[in-house]
């Protein structure tokens, strides 16, 4: 992703300190596998690859997880963007009820992970939840919570009667573990780590110009000149693919956070969970190690460059309102507001697997809410691909599945 299309503070890059800064491509080399993009999909791509044998090469043209990955909130969760009602004009039920099935396996393997290296990253195991203030919306999330809890998810529905939450809630649906919490550029920068460790080359500044694809091979040059031959290339560049292809693959929006100071009575109120309103667009929040609340939201039709400061600080100061309005007892300040641009689709889902013209061209884009939890199961499942293993639940994620 262009870091021109982020502005602000961001809260994650800005606390943490650098801890490795990679050297760009100064020689021609050779790989199996070559990942264009370094921000928390690469380095997903690159610790699977790796895990599984495989040769591979990251390119990153600016600083590794300074682009989308520095504006995510990390908020995880199994659910999608849109009830599982609202996206049965794009799907079926059960592929949304097989998609909220797959989220939890990606966050089994994140915490898989962190069980294997250690906790670097903040990782945090939550409730997740979605609730509505408006009676009009109550029948909606019943209906939400009733396809979960057929489906065998730990589900508990929440009503205005039974809510120990210190807002108005009309009705909830409580997904008990269902969601997650991380610091996105410690967990970039954790995975890059341990695969660097077992063999994956990883190269920052260095943006990728020129993609020539033969029956054998890959060519990738650089912009300081230099090639990069491998067997396939992935895109791993968020919405900024049109160096790949000329295909539409989401529709993109520009989405506002905000975060506060550490509050210091926070765990006498909030409840530490994953909170998603269901308005539309909707707002998230989450809490922090360090006790400050994230929120995000306000969603807007995309906005190439990003200099409108009116237009920023309105809808930062909504986000802000919103979450007074939430805790009116916490002794909330905002200390970093940042915007940025992404991708979204119909259905909800990212896109995974090769170019139906090109097998030579693989995508993992993890567009939407979930696009950590996507960018996981492509790990996954594109290292197995690549030995010849095809995952059946590629299917949900291929390339052209809006195709008419």
């Amino acid at each position: 992703m262009n870091t021109q299309y982020v502005k602000g503070d961001c809260l994650f890059t800005k606390i943490n300190k650098l801890t490795k800064q990679y050297e760009y491509l100064t020689e021609d080399i050779e790989t199996e596998v070559v990942i264009v993009g370094g921000g928390v999909t690469g380095a997903v791509l690159g610790y699977y690859f790796t895990k599984n044998n495989i040769n591979a090469v990251v390119l990153e043209k600016s600083r590794i997880a300074h682009g989308s990955t520095s504006i995510t909130t990390s908020l995880l969760q199994y659910e999608l963007d849109s009830n599982a009602m609202n996206l049965k004009q794009y799907t079926s039920i059960d592929n949304i009820i097989r998609s909220y099935k797959l989220g939890l396996k990606a966050l089994d393997e994140i915490e898989e992970f962190i069980n294997e290296n250690g906790n670097a990253c903040d990782f945090k195991k939550v409730d997740s939840f979605l609730y509505t203030a408006k009676d009009i919306e109550i029948k909606e999330i019943k209906q939400e919570y009733d396809i979960r809890n057929k489906a065998g998810f730990p589900v508990e529905f929440i009503s205005k009667e039974n809510n120990e939450f210190s807002f108005n809630v009309k009705a909830g649906v409580l997904s008990k573990g269902g969601g997650a919490q991380i610091d996105p550029y410690k967990y970039t920068q954790e995975l890059f780590k341990v695969s660097c460790e077992k063999g994956l080359r990883v190269y920052e500044n260095t943006e990728v110009v020129d993609v020539k694809y033969s029956e054998n091979e890959v060519v990738v040059e650089t912009i300081y000149g230099h090639k990069v031959k491998g067997k396939i290339i992935i895109v791993a560049t968020g919405y900024n693919t049109n160096l790949f292809s000329e295909r539409a693959f989401g529709t993109k929006t520009t989405t506002f956070n905000i975060a506060t100071k550490p509050i210091n009575n926070i765990e006498d109120i909030y409840k530490g969970v994953n909170v998603r309103d269901n308005e539309d667009p909707y707002n998230y929040l989450r809490t922090t190690t360090d006790n400050r609340i994230i929120i995000g939201g306000e969603d807007i039709n995309f906005i190439p460059d990003i200099s409108n400061e009116k237009l920023c600080n309105e809808n930062y100061d909504k986000l802000e309102q919103r979450l007074k309005n939430l805790f009116p007892k916490l002794n909330i300040d905002i200390e970093y507001r940042y915007c940025g641009a992404f991708a979204s689709t119909q259905d909800n889902l990212g896109f995974l697997g090769k170019d139906p013209k090109n097998s030579k061209l693989w995508y993992c884009l993890g567009y939407g809410a979930n696009g950590i939890l996507f960018s996981v199961l492509g790990g996954m499942m594109l290292s197995k691909l690549y030995s010849g293993e095809v995952n059946k639940d590629l299917k949900l994620f291929k390339v052209n599945r809006f195709d008419s």
